[in-house]
C-alpha cells in the first residue's frame, strides 16, 4: 500500500505506520536507514522505504540465504535486505560500477553494523555476475534499465527453484524494460506479479519448482 493510499484512509496518523521493533540492535539499523533516506537520497535513486521494507520481508519470509543485488548505490536497499538476512544467517553480494557510491555504501554498511554479511563487487555487473556459481535465493535488480534483460538471462539459471526475482522501476522505466518484462511474463517456468505500491513499480517473479 502506498503512503498516499494510507493517508487517504486512516488519516494524518499514517506516517506512524513505520516499522516497529522491540530489539535495540534492529532499531539502530532502522534509525540509520532513516538517516540515509533523509540525508543521502539526492542523486542516488534509492528505493522508497516501502520497497525497502518489502525487500526485508521477502528476504526473511523466503528464508533466503544467498541474495544478489545488482545496483548497490549507497547501500540503502542492501541494508534493508540485511535486516532480513540477520534472521536467516544469509549473505548479500551486491554489485556497482560507480566507485564513489561503492565507497559510500561500504561506509554505510559498516555504520549500520551489517558489513560482515555483505560482499561488495566493484565493476561492470554484466561481466562480474558471470563469476557467481552458487544458487541464488533472491535476486534484486535496480541498475541500468536497458540491462535488466541481460542480468536476467545470465542469472536466471542460478536462481533456485522457488527463488525470487525482484526488479525496480517497472513503471517509471517501462520503455526501457520491454524485453525484460516480456521475458518474465511469457516464460512458463516463471510466475510474475507487479507491485505498484509506489509510482516506480516493482515486479516480483518466482521461479517455479
Amino acid at each position: 500500500l502506498s503512503s498516499a493510499w494510507l493517508m487517504a484512509r486512516v488519516g494524518a496518523d499514517a506516517p506512524a505506520l513505520a516499522p516497529l521493533t522491540s530489539l535495540a540492535q534492529e532499531q539502530k539499523v532502522l534509525d540509520y536507514l532513516n538517516y540515509i533516506e533523509k540525508n543521502q537520497s539526492k542523486g542516488m535513486m534509492n528505493v522508497p522505504p516501502e520497497d525497502g521494507r518489502l525487500l526485508r520481508i521477502l528476504t526473511e519470509s523466503s528464508k533466503a540465504r544467498n541474495v544478489v543485488e545488482i545496483g548497490t548505490s549507497n547501500g540503502y536497499s542492501g541494508i534493508w535486505i540485511c535486516l532480513g538476512l540477520k534472521n536467516t544467517g544469509g549473505h548479500l553480494t551486491t554489485f556497482d560500477i560507480d566507485e564513489p557510491r561503492f565507497k559510500l555504501a561500504q561506509e554505510n554498511f559498516k555504520k549500520a553494523g551489517v558489513n560482515s554479511m555483505v560482499t561488495q563487487v566493484l565493476g561492470d555487473a554484466h561481466k562480474e555476475v558471470l563469476k557467481l556459481k552458487e544458487p541464488v535465493d533472491l535476486l534484486f535488480i535496480d541498475a541500468d534499465k536497458p540491462g535488466y534483460f541481460d542480468y536476467l538471462k545470465k542469472l536466471l539459471p542460478l536462481v533456485r527453484p522457488g527463488g525470487l526475482i525482484l526488479a525496480n522501476n517497472t513503471i517509471s522505466a517501462a520503455p526501457d524494460l520491454k524485453d525484460f518484462v516480456k521475458a518474465i511474463t511469457t516464460n512458463p517456468d516463471l510466475d510474475t506479479v507487479f507491485l505498484n505500491a509506489t509510482d516506480r513499480g516493482m515486479s516480483l517473479t518466482m521461479k517455479k519448482r
